[in-house]
């Protein structure tokens, strides 16, 4: 009878052992099925438990106000609850905006019946892109109106979401203004909750099929 309350406290010990090791089990990221969080413009991964308080204090894209092809107000509230895919082109670039365009076409036709999934392209050469030069770029590419925006708007706003939002640029060794042009081939994946998730070559096609692989294990996340 002696030995009974070493006995029980050993017994509590080791349950207290499985409990966190089965809490710590639960924690632990599936990095095979799960998406890491880039919170700076080195795009240095973050591996996270989603929807964990850790993640409310990474970097969000912030509130902006564009004007799409069809003439209509793009906010951020037009992406609430919804993951998409931004770039940054301009219609008349001989470049590689045409083949940029081309790959977020095969990510469009992908998703064309997903209401939760939406494409974002900025024109870096706004005064030029009029909205009616928009929309006819859209009908030109097969650009389903509401799938995928097509926005101009104030230069400074559309430069400084590349470079301190979506950190689309890569050139990190330089100070720019919107003086300096803007012209990346990133592709950004931004989930439900404004947080970035990926970065991809918007020209190689291997990259293509891996952001549509990832927006479906994104599309998995609760």
């Amino acid at each position: 009878m002696k030995n009974l309350p070493y006995k029980i406290i050993v017994f509590f010990s080791f349950f207290v052992f499985l409990s966190c090791k089965t809490e710590e089990k639960k924690q632990q990221i599936d990095k095979t099925n799960t998406l890491p969080y880039f919170n700076e413009a080195t795009f240095t991964p973050i591996w996270l438990v989603p929807n964990s308080k850790e993640v409310e204090n990474l970097h969000k894209i912030p509130s902006f106000t564009l004007t799409n092809q069809n003439g209509k107000t793009i906010t951020e509230k037009t992406f609430e609850d919804k993951i998409y895919v931004v770039d940054f082109f301009f219609t008349t670039c001989p470049g590689i905006c045409p083949k940029m365009t081309k790959n977020m076409h095969v990510v469009q036709e992908e998703f064309k019946n997903d209401n939760e999934f939406l494409l974002l392209s900025h024109s870096v050469t706004p005064k030029r892109d009029s909205i009616s030069i928009l929309k006819d770029y859209a009908i030109e590419n097969n650009i389903i109106s509401g799938k995928w925006h097509l926005v101009t708007g104030v230069k400074k706003e559309i430069y400084n979401l590349g470079r301190k939002s979506y950190f689309a640029e890569e050139d990190l060794s330089q100070i720019k203004t919107e003086d300096d042009f803007l012209h990346t081939e990133n592709f950004i994946l931004i989930d439900k909750k404004k947080h970035i998730r990926g970065v991809y070559n918007g020209l190689n096609k291997n990259s293509i099929k891996q952001l549509i692989a990832d927006i479906k294990i994104l599309k998995k996340e609760i």
